[in-house]
């Protein structure tokens, strides 16, 4: 038996039943973008931060499904320009243009889960209501989805916590 890689959080009802306080969310079309997802060429993109911080601005990019480096890279410049005012990807809005980021990470091709809080079903009127988080899981781990993602190139290299290939972690590096 493995061990899974996330688990959905559950309550107890006023009758003694548990009731799951997330489910799992596959975003669609429109559930990506209400959710905070970007639309850009086909491609839904987000900033994510990671699970230590509270940054200002996205520290890596996830887009839906498998795509390539190139375009991941498009997505992430879109989406800094629509939800951060800024077009230069390789610095934060207020950085000094003359300081040069040199360096592009590259993107990798993974799977995570999406757990949408609360569960529909059972509402718990807490400040989570109607966000979502996602965890990075194996292709195999029930409800994954494929997902390209990229650490931005101003965060630091240990930041996002994304999956690294060379690490043996579940991703391979985006073509």
């Amino acid at each position: 038996m493995t061990r899974a890689l996330y688990e959905i959080e559950t309550i107890e009802g006023d009758d003694g039943t548990m009731h799951p306080v997330e489910q799992l969310w596959t975003p669609s079309a429109d559930d990506a973008v209400d959710s905070g997802f970007v639309a850009h060429r086909g491609l839904y993109v987000s900033g994510i931060d990671d699970a230590t911080d509270d940054h200002l601005y996205p520290v890596g990019f996830i887009v839906l499904g498998h795509q390539p480096w190139a375009d991941v890279i498009e997505a992430a410049g879109a989406y800094m320009a629509r939800v951060h005012g800024w077009r230069n990807l390789h610095l934060y809005p207020g950085d000094d243009p003359a300081v040069l980021i040199p360096r592009i990470p590259r993107a990798v091709h993974t799977h995570g889960v999406f757990l949408r809080h609360p569960h529909p079903d059972h509402g718990c009127g807490c400040e989570w209501d109607d966000t979502w988080r996602m965890v990075w899981a194996p292709a195999t781990e029930p409800g994954t989805m494929a997902i390209t993602a990229m650490r931005h190139p101003a965060a630091p290299a240990t930041a996002a916590s994304l999956p690294d290939p060379d690490e043996g972690a579940p991703a391979t590096r985006a073509p």
